[in-house]
């Protein structure tokens, strides 16, 4: 009996601390499971003494920035997951060959799939194609064309053409393997969905897509900001960034922008597989595949919206292409298609504005009011409207705007294979505008010539920049 009464003051302590310790992790686990949750979010705020706002209350704002003002957290981690884009880049068994996406063909004599891959090129494959079609699994050879702009890397991009095979007209999904290993029984074959399943050609959802690639370590958000405005001011209702790595705050920004509807953010892995290099040319910087398989993903953006937009831009971030006689670009394309024909590849020349000065414009064209953004991170693009004069890369490193529907490959600089060529644009009617590291650099600054196009937006630029910046928290509230 006292050895039993001894012992009750233990159990009863075990079985305290256990409670407590139930106790605990239930809250924890209430805490971590509802931490985004709005009504959470918003008792957070209340705490804080943070005022409520309409846009708050849409984007579930639930942080601060580093300057103390509210910060966007857009929204909770599997609402943010749905807005995002997948890219799964698959490996082909037995070869060096990734697949980045497949397409169906519609505008050769033979109706194709197209796979749009990264080859070794050193490499010979005899492909297969095996399609699903309804409830059959049928095989084609499939051929593969790499792209003559690899930059002498090791591996370049490639479109491996798969001809439908007889009773396929519609296939779901597409496995490319090669001749030696494939195998039609293999239950872990991975298929790639075959988008572009209707032609259109009119009608589309979007009438200016701009193409981005590839955003890596980027940390430029000013400059992102500023180019996400101005875009809009010239019409583009879409921008697709193929991202593979950027800072925090630039990811907010692409949250932002991504939940106004204007941005589609692609993950972009390609790093994972093969080793890229962060230059153009393999003596500038090393690796084996081009500049962060910045030309896959280009063909990519062309035909992933060769159907869902108008013309699309394949451009950088830091480029503005800038109508000098009209304001946008709703009105700059309809003059081009009547100076130089419809289903142009569209060049515009290249105008380098150094960002190693920083000059007001002449007295004559004074800046607009704007607000304080020098503890935003980046490059403001209104401090520096002075451009390198005309050289030879002027031509080289253009960029272009083009009917998707028209144009089988791209590269960085102009299409590779467009149906009805290309027209150089008339400096006077449309240039672009690329805010950057000098590319001359020995040029003094009294070289510099001065252009101030860029102003002519600014009554409506400049509120717009603001307001984003506002709500993304990287500017104080004004309320």
């Amino acid at each position: 009996m006292m050895g039993q009464n001894h012992q009750r003051p233990c159990v009863l302590k075990i079985r305290q601390l256990m409670y407590i310790t139930c106790v605990i992790i239930i809250i924890y686990l209430l805490f971590w499971t509802y931490r985004t949750d709005k009504t959470f979010a918003h008792w957070i705020l209340y705490y804080r003494g943070v005022s409520s706002s309409p846009i708050l209350d849409q984007l579930n704002v639930t942080q601060k920035s580093s300057q103390g003002h509210v910060a966007l957290q857009l929204p909770s981690r599997m609402e943010h997951q749905r807005q995002q884009s997948t890219q799964s880049i698959m490996k082909v068994k037995g070869t060096k060959t990734l697949l980045v996406s497949a397409y169906l063909e519609h505008r050769t004599d033979e109706k194709q799939v197209c796979v749009i891959a990264v080859v070794l090129r050193s490499e010979n494959v005899a492909y297969r194609c095996l399609f699903r079609c309804q409830d059959k699994q049928l095989l084609s050879n499939g051929v593969a064309n790499i792209h003559r702009d690899h930059f002498g890397f090791a591996y370049g991009t490639a479109d491996i053409m798969c001809p439908l095979p007889s009773g396929c007209e519609t296939p779901s999904s597409i496995a490319v393997t090669s001749a030696d290993t494939s195998s039609t029984n293999d239950p872990n074959q991975e298929f790639l969905e075959v988008k572009n399943q209707q032609e259109k050609t009119e009608s589309f959802p979007y009438d200016f897509t701009v193409c981005i690639s590839t955003m890596f370590d980027f940390t430029n958000v000013l400059q992102l900001v500023q180019s996400f405005e101005m875009l809009q001011l010239l019409g583009v209702n879409r921008v697709v960034v193929y991202k593979t790595s950027c800072s925090p705050e630039t990811q907010r920004i692409l949250d932002y922008y991504t939940h106004k509807g204007l941005v589609e953010v692609i993950p972009w892995s390609l790093s994972r597989y093969v080793n890229v290099s962060r230059s153009w040319l393999p003596e500038h910087g090393p690796g084996e595949l081009h500049y962060f398989g910045q030309i896959p993903a280009l063909n990519d953006c062309l035909y992933r919206y060769m159907y869902q937009s108008r013309y699309v831009a394949l451009h950088d971030i830091d480029e503005l292409i800038l109508p000098q006689t009209v304001t946008s670009w709703v009105e700059l394309l309809p003059l081009l298609e009547k100076k130089y024909g419809a289903n142009k590849c569209y060049r515009f020349e290249n105008d380098v504005f150094p960002i190693n000065f920083m000059s007001p414009p002449p007295a004559s064209q004074s800046l607009p009011p704007q607000a304080d953004w020098k503890n935003v991170p980046g490059v403001n693009i209104l401090a520096h409207l002075y451009k390198e004069p005309i050289f030879s890369e002027t031509y080289s490193n253009f960029k272009i705007i083009v009917n998707p529907r028209a144009v089988f490959s791209t590269s960085v600089h102009g299409a590779l294979n467009a149906q009805d060529g290309w027209s150089w644009i008339d400096r006077s009617i449309a240039r672009m505008y690329h805010t950057r590291s000098p590319i001359q650099k020995s040029l003094t600054k009294d070289k510099l010539i001065y252009d101030g196009r860029l102003l002519s937006y600014s009554a409506h630029f400049i509120p717009a920049v603001n307001k984003v910046l506002r709500e993304t928290g990287f500017l104080p509230s004004t309320h």
